[in-house]
């Protein structure tokens, strides 16, 4: 039978007591008392007032009331000593496996029954303070202790590994970042503090979560309190990171906060999935029905999404169109279909390709490469002699390609007449975009610079060249792939095949469409349009000038493009679609959060290579134009490199008008912070 704790309600002078202060029991000497309030000597001999209530309960021994303060000293100086002897010899962790199980809280004298036969005050008292010190096993609820269970002290033991962790990291973590971010804005090395593998791993771990704004809320609160003192700074831990050397000059943040993992080493997890298709694309693999189709791409171009092959008959043309099918063997759903999904499509940046697929898939088992037989989707559109679309019809086959030809050669096979289905084509695209134009397309055609990054990290150079246009080729295939995504669109909407289309169903004013080069019409146009938007009804695309628009031709490399896909096919083999209008609904709300995510890095990291190239020559006259001049700002294009700076309008003179040509230089750079700095404007 438990014992019941006998507290007097009032302790009478000379008792040594213990009360609570600061999270650590304090000894003291009862000197008065008087309607349970107490006139206390700390050990610490200061004089305190105590309601008897705040008294720990245990007591004891009781002296005389008439010792001198210096007995008294003596007196607790003794217990102290005593008390500390006791706890030294004490195994809580033993009382503690003795009692759990068994009471769910008792008094202190319970478990002090377990360990003695009469137990002294000191005996006691040592004992409460080692239970008051095992919070991890014991919670003390006056005046008896709670027993934890031992999934609790698990629970709890794990909260106190972590609490000591995040203190350690806590700790170093200040110290660190102060020691980089002197060494930053010094322009020097930094002088690391020593740190043990296992804090420094972690520190490095939330830097780099930071970078990439994925930290959780622990490292959230441990990025905080060791960041405090230190500048609001955007990149403040990818400057950091980088001064530490944990990440390279010129690392691509953007990655990182889209969390898109570069290159080809993600689908090393999905081995065994790789390993499933590609034996059933062996096991599948069949004759070519059809070997005359060519593609067109650029010289370095791996992931072969399309090719095609044209007549002319008595009407008109008949033009088929043969698309990649990764789908023919993919289980839509599996963890590798998630992982892709994830990725949403492939990225093309100056330091390289990263592909949506598998490379194994994308640039291999289903690129239509010339010569190889591969699954296709070949879609029969029949126009007549005016360009008009007059039916369309997909079907499923297997293919070898011709030849894939790039577009150098592919122009200046169609300039000379040296080949007579590429001129064939290139009559068909003129007839497809002066269709388009008169339904109001917005046709923008600039310069594209190509920017090339060789080396790495510190060692990292920028060139950027322009690309030699090839325009007879580059409209063949433009044209052939709108005709063929708002083709297929309409061929869906007409058969009740629930697609992703991208629309823009906007009003444009007359004088929107056309073709623009010059860079003031083109900021113009652009101006009048809206962002496309992705949705499962077919809507007009203002910008393309067509009816509808479903982006079908790039299942390799977009994952919009591959769910389309997969939906026409799985129509013309089943009669009926793999996915209904709802499942595509439901697709879409995380379909275009990875698209928006992804398509950032794409947007923003070719133009960081190229305020790196404009920093190092920042000094050096570059050519511009003005393209806007509203408001007191200034918008100045340099069409060259495809870069807009803006720029007081004070600065330019006082004459101004779009179209007007100056040499510029700037007064600073920062392809970090996007920041452009316009030094010089001189009119040409």
């Amino acid at each position: 039978m438990v014992k019941k704790t006998t507290f007097s309600p009032t302790v009478r002078p000379g008792t040594v007591v213990e009360f609570m202060h600061g999270d650590q029991p304090q000894l003291a000497w009862v000197l008065e008392e008087a309607s349970s309030k107490l006139r206390l000597l700390t050990i610490n001999k200061r004089e305190m007032k105590l309601p008897a209530a705040r008294l720990l309960p245990w007591y004891g021994p009781t002296l005389s009331a008439e010792l001198s303060r210096q007995d008294i000293q003596n007196t607790l100086n003794e217990h102290q000593a005593a008390r500390g002897e006791i706890l030294a010899g004490l195994d809580v962790m033993e009382l503690w496996d003795l009692a759990q199980g068994e009471m769910e809280s008792a008094p202190l004298s319970w478990f002090a029954d377990l360990l003695w036969e009469d137990a002294t005050p000191d005996q006691l008292a040592a004992l409460g303070c080692a239970m008051l010190q095992a919070k991890t096993h014991f919670k003390f609820r006056p005046p008896n202790f709670e027993i934890w269970s031992a999934e609790k002290v698990a629970l709890k033991m794990q909260q106190k590994a972590e609490e000591k962790a995040r203190e350690a990291v806590t700790s170093a973590g200040q110290t660190l970042l102060q020691t980089l971010w002197a060494a930053y804005s010094q322009g020097r090395t930094p002088k690391l503090p020593a740190m043990n593998p296992e804090l420094s791993a972690s520190l490095e771990q939330i830097l780099k979560h930071k970078v990439g704004d994925s930290l959780d809320e622990t490292e959230r609160k441990v990025w905080t309190a060791i960041s405090k003192g230190l500048p609001d700074q955007q990149h403040l831990a990818l400057l950091l990171a980088q001064t530490w050397g944990v990440l390279p000059r010129h690392h691509n943040y953007h990655l990182d906060e889209a969390d898109f993992a570069w290159g080809d080493s993600w689908s090393e997890s999905y081995t065994n999935e790789i390993n499933e298709i590609e034996k059933r694309f062996s096991n599948q693999a069949a004759t070519a029905e059809i070997d005359d189709f060519i593609s067109i791409d650029g010289i370095t171009t791996r992931d072969i999404d399309d090719a095609f092959r044209i007549e002319k008959t008595d009407t008109g043309y008949t033009l088929s169109i043969a698309l990649a099918r990764p789908d023919e063997h993919w289980e839509f759903g599996s963890p590798l279909d998630k992982a892709v999904l994830y990725r949403a499509t492939s990225l093309y940046l100056p330091e390289g390709t990263s592909h949506m697929m598998p490379e194994q898939f994308g640039t291999g088992l289903y690129s239509l490469i010339q010569g190889e037989t591969r699954p296709a989707m070949i879609t029969d559109f029949s126009l007549n002699n005016e360009g008009k679309l007059l039916s369309v019809t997909p079907r499923t086959a297997w293919i070898t390609v011709k030849a894939n030809i790039t577009y150098e050669s592919a122009d200046t096979a169609i300039a000379n007449g040296t080949d007579e289905s590429l001129v064939l084509a290139h009559q068909l695209a003129e007839k497809l975009i002066e269709r388009r134009i008169a339904s109001g397309a917005c046709v923008i055609r600039k310069p594209e610079p190509i920017v090339t990054v060789s080396g790495e990290g510190a060692q990292s150079s920028v060139e950027i060249t322009l690309k030699e246009p090839s325009p007879r080729s580059e409209l063949v295939i433009s044209e052939f792939m709108v005709l063929a995504n708002s083709g297929l669109a309409l061929w869906a909407k007409e058969n009740n095949v629930p697609l992703l289309h991208r629309t823009q169903d906007i009003a444009l004013p007359q004088e929107s469409a056309g073709i623009f080069t010059e860079p003031a019409a083109i900021l113009r146009a652009v101006k009048l349009l809206l962002p496309p938007t992705l949705e499962t009804n077919p809507k007009r695309h203002a910008a393309l000038g067509v009816p509808a628009y479903a982006p079908i031709t790039s299942p390799l490399r977009r994952y919009t493009d591959f769910i389309n896909i997969s939906q026409v096919c799985t129509y013309l083999t089943n009669g009926t679609p793999r996915l209904d209008k709802e499942a595509l609904k439901h697709l879409i709300i995380h379909l275009r959060m990875r698209i928006q995510a992804v398509s950032a890095v794409q947007r923003f990291r070719p133009r960081y290579w190229k305020l790196v190239y404009l920093a190092k020559q920042r000094k050096q006259f570059q050519s511009a134009v003005l393209v806007e001049e509203a408001g007191p700002m200034a918008t100045l294009a340099m069409p060259h490199l495809q870069v807009n700076v803006r720029a007081p309008k004070k600065m330019l003179g006082d004459k101004l008008y779009p179209g007007q040509q100056f040499q510029i230089n700037f007064s600073r750079i920062d392809p970090l912070t996007n920041e452009i700095r316009l030094g010089e404007a001189l009119e040409e």
